[in-house]
């Protein structure tokens, strides 16, 4: 089958270019379709718990997650000047587009009892810009009396101030959310500039704008770093352009598509489907490297070009076409943990790694039919004093030192056993962003003035309408708030309880020691105090905390960027105490909000990847025995590559990497891409069984001279292409860029000397 695949190839060049330039056209067309992702993506499949009661609490209550905090430390900002121009910044941002409103020191409601029609009036503090120092200090006095907003807006204590900016659902998640967040930078840019005064803004819509722009820069600087990379090395292994410019040109091709096909399923732009262009660059390289290997070693023996190519599709095609299944066979397990992340992820890299691998098979040897023939430098490696110098060595271990290689292996995987009992799991909201980068300081201000910045909900059923109309349900409300005050990741939060306290306060004519929950007496007065709307609806301070009927309400706070484990151990508590003041007989009561979700769906998804793993070696084991028909083979096969996988874990365990979404991906990635060194020894080794007339020694090492100089350009290949990852400023794209490197550097050893010494210690007996 395989030499009519090579003549079809070598016979139909005009025609194969001329569809490649046509798919070339078309998936060029559309891949200016292609979208970038601004919403975040759910870690947990619709179906699950936590995700269905999300969804109940977004119905009640619309998107958490709505605000952007700014943030700045001013000691003046109660003088005049500074107060007029903070005055002035609000009233800026309240005009940008996306923004409905800006609470500020400058912009804040008090609640003062009108006793002529004994009703409550939310009144403006600030109501128009002040003229005079006697009217900031006025402010001032007022606003530092209205507890509500102490903890919320400023933090004496540490002379900070804050700003909560409202942002409109339509902008939220959209691209509209760009020029927003543009223009909202750029406005505290020139304040922070004028007034001298460091500047901190965070909040879940800027983080994922933030985020989305650090990617897109990034995608684009990988892409063109990986193929520089990969052109450098190339030049360096074959001294010639000729075979660089092709494989390059390929390269390109195979993104091209990509971003073609990625357009035609409506796939969106996202970090994780953002690291495939460097990623097929990098596997198309490794393809082209095996087949030029091949082309120079034919044609230095029948010295005829058109012969040459044809031996190469068919000595190589089978083997890469191995190779590359098993790749997209590590993507595409990614489909079964059902993530709105993993899925398109898996899908698209499956897909593509397949059609660059048909690329390189039909372009290849197209575009070096039209070269001039190989020799002088281009061929020059395979004389290598160096390689040849590494294969000497290779040849010494494996036919005279079994014993060491498996003595010394033993060691390292007993060490790597004891690391690897040392790993944990954990995961974060903002798990991806480095310390050093301004986005993650700025989160840290927050946790530190306001307790932190990502949404948490508690949703409270009573179960019968007007149900939280009584001064006992909100005394059990306090009473729960008191209980989660003991939690250092909480902020100051938001409720009915804390809206009937400021209305308490306000009856009392805004006396702060009045801020607190009313007796049974009081809350009669104070609630026909509380003003009505046309409707006959509670106002909007009091709705956003309640639905209509007045039987759900919820306990809204920020929580700090905390792990997996963390929140786990506060769940389990804190339900605790939740199931003891709202009896599970008479109250529904959930934990949610968009950060809940964040972290239970870490994980979900930990549990799936392994899946994943699991279901993508059981194939791979699979396409093993299919190719070399052996149990035997199967087990020598898989041995090299699941020994770098324990070395990473032990690793992992040592230096406290903990295992989460984007460290599960490493092990998938390298097991899919280190078993392709594997799959072209042991082709070779079959191929030379026949032709050594199985004389099993002579085979094994004739067939790691072949391949040795191959594994060692295609793993320099891989390991710089993917340590180009580890300058993300991604942590889990960080962790890629380090771990995947290492995995394949082992591997390549464990190739290169293990698997010979594997091959002759099953057969010892025949030999």
């Amino acid at each position: 089958m395989w030499d009519k695949i090579a003549n079809y190839i070598l016979n139909h060049r005009v025609l194969n270019l001329s569809i490649a330039a046509f798919l070339l056209l078309f998936f060029g067309m559309k891949a200016f379709d292609i979208k970038i992702g601004h919403n975040i993506a759910n870690t947990l499949p619709e179906n699950d718990t936590t995700m269905v009661v999300y969804r109940q609490f977004l119905e009640k209550y619309g998107q958490d997650g709505r605000s952007i905090f700014i943030g700045m430390c001013d000691e003046k900002m109660f003088t005049l000047e500074r107060f007029q121009n903070y005055y002035d910044l609000n009233e800026k941002i309240r005009e940008i587009p996306g923004v409905t409103e800006c609470l500020s020191v400058t912009r804040v409601y008090n609640l003062k009892k009108n006793d002529s029609v004994k009703k409550f009036e939310l009144v403006q503090v600030v109501d128009r810009r002040p003229e005079t120092q006697a009217e900031v200090d006025a402010v001032k006095n007022e606003i530092m009396n209205i507890s509500i907003y102490d903890g919320l807006l400023f933090n004496a204590e540490k002379h900070s101030t804050m700003m909560l900016v409202s942002i409109d659902n339509e902008y939220v998640n959209s691209n509209k959310r760009t020029e927003m967040v543009e223009e909202l930078k750029k406005v505290l840019d020139d304040y922070g500039t004028t007034n001298n005064v460091a500047m901190h803004i965070s909040g879940m819509p800027y983080i994922r704008e933030i985020t989305t722009q650090k990617m897109v820069r990034e995608i684009v600087g990988f892409t063109i770093l990986s193929i520089l990379t990969a052109g450098l090395i190339l030049y360096l292994f074959f001294r010639s352009w000729r075979p660089l410019v092709s494989v390059v040109a390929i390269v390109l091709i195979s993104v091209v598509y990509m971003f073609g096909i990625m357009a035609l399923l409506h796939f969106d732009v996202t970090i994780l489907t953002g690291v495939l262009p460097p990623l097929l660059i990098i596997i198309g390289v490794e393809n082209s490297i095996f087949m030029l290997n091949k082309y120079h070693r034919e044609f230095n023996v029948c010295h005829d070009k058109t012969q040459a190519l044809k031996n190469v599709v068919m000595r190589i095609g089978p083997a890469n076409l191995l190779t590359n299944t098993t790749t997209a066979v590590s993507f595409a397990s990614f489909i079964i943990t059902g993530n709105m992340l993993l899925v398109p992820f898996g899908i698209l890299a499956s897909i593509s790694i397949m059609l660059t691998y048909v690329l390189t098979m039909v372009l290849l040897p197209t575009f070096f039919s039209y070269q001039k023939n190989p020799e002088g430098q281009m061929v020059n490696y395979m004389n290598s004093a160096r390689i040849n110098y590494v294969m000497d060595k290779v040849s010494t271990f494996v036919l005279g030192r079994k014993r060491v290689v498996f003595a010394i292996l033993t060691l390292l995987l007993a060490i790597s056993v004891i690391g690897a009992m040392r790993m944990t799991t954990s995961g974060r909201v903002v798990d991806d962003i480095a310390k050093n980068d301004k986005l993650y300081k700025d989160i840290m201000f927050f946790e530190d003035n306001v307790g932190g910045v990502m949404p948490f909900e508690i949703s409270i059923d009573t179960r019968k309408p007007k149900g939280i109309m009584n001064a006992a349900f909100i005394r059990k409300v306090q009473q729960l708030q008191d209980t989660m005050a003991l939690y250092p990741i909480f902020s100051r939060p938001l409720s009915v309880a804390e809206v009937v306290k400021f209305a308490r306060q306000g009856f009392y004519n805004g006396d702060p020691r009045q801020f607190k929950v009313p007796s049974n007496n009081e809350f009669g007065f104070i609630m026909k105090y509380m003003p009505e709307s046309n409707d006959g609806k509670l106002p909007d301070i009091v709705t956003q905390y309640v639905d209509n009927e007045m039987r759900n309400t919820r306990i809204s706070v920020q929580m700090a960027n905390v792990t997996t484990p963390e929140i786990d151990a506060m769940s389990s508590s804190l339900r605790s105490a939740i199931d003891k003041i709202f009896p599970k007989e008479k109250y529904d009561v959930v934990m949610t909000g968009s950060a809940m979700v964040t972290l239970q769906g870490t994980n979900y998804l930990i549990a799936n990847l392994s899946r994943s793993l699991l279901l993508a070696f059981i194939v791979i084991a699979l396409l093993m025995a299919i190719t070399f028909r052996k149990f035997k083979m199967v087990v020598i096969s898989m041995i090299p590559n699941l020994i770098p996988l324990l070395f990473t874990t032990g690793v992992m365990g040592y230096f406290g990497i903990p295992l989460k979404m984007s460290t599960i991906l490493v092990f998938s990635i390298a097991l899919g891409i280190s078993v392709d060194n594997t799959i072209h020894y042991l082709a070779r080794y079959r191929l030379q069984m026949r032709i050594n007339d199985n004389d099993i020694k002579k085979s094994v090492m004739a067939a790691i001279l072949e391949t040795g100089p191959s594994m060692i350009y295609s793993a320099t290949i891989l390991i710089c292409g993917f340590l180009i990852f580890a300058f993300s400023s991604f942590g889990g794209t960080k962790i890629v860029g380090f771990l995947v490197p290492f995995t394949l550097f082992i591997a390549l050893i464990t190739n290169i000397l293990v698997l010979p010494s594997l091959v002759l210690a099953f057969n010892r007996k025949k030999i």
